[in-house]
């Protein structure tokens, strides 16, 4: 089970786009609600973008996955942040959110390999 997480978030960047011309106006406030949400408060971004991942990994959204894979490492977080992060989504989700853990994981390191711009 190997997916190439690089090219999901692509993939699905397309098709968000095709939501975006459909549904403007809620995606405009989507897009607002994720800016405040991820944005620096009592929380940094990369603690914020670590929540995520775990979240990801708990409700088991690939595309959530790939995309939080990649804002937490340009956020700067490090393996072992994700490899803790996981370690609590498999303690909220016991064996279902295992098999994301390990998921996450690899869309983290292929993101790392790939270089994040």
């Amino acid at each position: 089970m190997h997916k190439d997480w690089p090219a999901m978030a692509s993939e699905l960047s397309a098709a968000i786009k095709q939501v975006r011309l459909g549904a403007p106006d809620v995606m405009k406030n989507f897009s607002a609600m994720a800016s405040a949400a991820t944005a620096t408060g009592a929380l940094d971004t990369k603690t914020k973008e670590l929540m995520t991942m775990a979240i990801a990994v708990a409700i088991r959204c690939d595309g959530c996955i790939a995309f939080h894979a990649k804002a937490a490492l340009q956020h700067g977080a490090t393996r072992e942040e994700i490899m803790e992060t996981m370690g609590l989504a498999i303690y909220m989700g016991a064996g279902p959110s295992l098999m994301y853990a390990a998921q996450a994981v690899e869309a983290f390191d292929q993101f790392a390999v790939q270089g994040v711009s």
